[in-house]
């Protein structure tokens, strides 16, 4: 019993750590419904997820060497590759959240994103929560199986999918509010997006063994990728720093220069 408990607190710290790329999705796409309806909407979509999580997790231990092994394998002297079902969605989902980061900047450079409030394309209630609940399940692929590694304990990994996905709900909420309250750090989590996409980019090839001649498509680490995010943040702290400064020394300027005689 203790060991389960101890690995139970493992595998919620581990979708903690995991969960980052998710939580972020799940508020940039909740902010495209109505306001009214956006708390409903993130509640709704993890609640849902957190069910098909749980499907999935059954699912797998049943059937986890069909997802793991290659259905279609070809190798030719310029490319090659294995695609499992496993590999599959994890490179839909990467494609999916690059477009999604792509396009949401480009509107926000538009000339009328200015008078529609600057949240990109606005989506259906029920839509958002279809989208939150496909991309969950995308990002909560590898955590599965690294459940399935730790342990055979089938309450263990459903108490700790419904434990993270609890955390989950609170924390968008929080997030959230924040990019609310700083909506110039909307361009900082679109860009944080768009480098998941290519993560799991390089992960779903990297599963499916693809390779371009002699070149195999390798995996960005975890470690590299919170590196990157943390050198993006500073960055945008340094320069919002310096755009302040900038723009107080030509207030500084204005209010110094002499008045011209009429």
């Amino acid at each position: 019993m203790i060991h389960d408990l101890f690995t139970l607190a493992m595998l919620v710290l581990l979708q903690a750590v995991l969960g980052f790329d998710n939580l972020l999705y799940i508020s940039m796409e909740s902010k495209r419904v109505d306001e009214a309806d956006q708390v409903s909407v993130r509640r709704i979509g993890v609640s849902l997820a957190i069910i098909l999580r749980i499907v999935l997790l059954f699912v797998l231990i049943k059937a986890i060497e069909y997802f793991k092994d290659p259905f279609v394998d070809f190798d030719t002297k310029a490319v090659g590759a294995a695609f499992s079902v496993h590999s599959l969605i994890v490179l839909g989902g990467g494609a999916f959240i690059i477009y999604t980061a792509v396009k949401e900047i480009f509107h926000m450079l538009m000339p009328h994103a200015l008078e529609g409030g600057g949240n990109g394309e606005k989506r259906t209630k029920q839509s958002a929560i279809f989208w939150i609940v496909v991309m969950n399940l995308v990002f909560s692929f590898d955590s599965i199986l690294s459940a399935i590694a730790l342990t055979k304990t089938f309450w263990v990994m459903a108490a700790a999918i419904v434990i993270s996905g609890g955390m989950m709900i609170w924390l968008s909420d929080h997030v959230t509010a924040f990019l609310q309250k700083n909506r110039m750090y909307e361009v900082l989590g679109l860009f944080i997006l768009f480098i998941v996409g290519i993560m799991l980019l390089s992960e779903g090839g990297h599963l499916a063994k693809l390779h371009f001649f002699s070149y195999h498509v390798e995996p960005m680490a975890k470690s590299t990728f919170y590196f990157v995010i943390g050198v993006l943040v500073i960055v945008d702290i340094v320069q919002s720093k310096y755009r302040k400064k900038l723009l107080a020394q030509a207030n500084y300027a204005a209010q110094a220069q002499p008045a011209q005689p009429s």
